[in-house]
């Protein structure tokens, strides 16, 4: 069973949540010849202040 983790910055809504779990999903399925429902999506919200870039604070560019 495939797992797929996305980190990404928190901040999105629901529905654009619900829609990227689709659309991941049905790509996962699609390239491994696959049904959607052996494939988990872990959305991890994370804070702009936990986040790094450049050196800095994601919140501070």
């Amino acid at each position: 069973m495939p797992v797929v983790r996305i980190d990404m910055w928190e901040g999105r809504d629901k529905e654009t949540k619900r829609k990227l779990i689709q659309s991941v999903s049905k790509a996962v399925a699609d390239s491994l010849g696959i049904e959607v429902d052996r494939i988990e999506i872990i959305l991890n919200d994370v804070p702009k202040d936990n986040w790094g870039k450049n050196g800095e604070q994601a919140s501070e560019l």
